[in-house]
């Protein structure tokens, strides 16, 4: 359940970024939304914490602020994957991916607070 939650709290991220910032652009029916949240949150999963470690140095002399440059790359590739499966959603640049990855980072964090903490995992009893 709580993919599902991650999953809408990111689209809703995404559709904040498109509504607020100029640059960041989405063209389709809100389930495709729903898709390209998917892809931003599969590239957060399996490449920021890769990105984090090729950049500590930049991290640690920028006191962590390196992070934001990383949360937009991130940004820019979802609108490069997404271009290429013709999902209709586009960044038009570094500024554009910046600010937006600012935008999904607030509301992310905001929905997240708002949906409550995530659920124990349970361990699985085999009989």
């Amino acid at each position: 359940m709580t993919i599902l939650i991650r999953l809408c709290i990111n689209a809703a991220a995404l559709w904040a970024a498109v509504r607020l910032v100029p640059g960041v652009s989405f063209t389709g029916d809100w389930r495709l939304l729903l898709v390209v949240a998917l892809i931003f949150g599969v590239l957060n999963a399996a490449l920021k914490p890769l990105l984090m470690i090729l950049s500590l140095p930049f991290l640690v002399v920028t006191l962590g602020l390196f992070t934001f440059v990383v949360n937009a790359f991130l940004l820019w590739l979802t609108s490069a994957l997404s271009g290429a499966l013709g999902l209709g959603f586009h960044v038009g640049g570094f500024g554009s991916a910046f600010v937006g990855a600012l935008v999904v980072s607030c509301v992310s964090i905001l929905l997240s607070i708002f949906a409550g903490p995530p659920e124990p995992r349970r361990a699985h009893r085999e009989a």
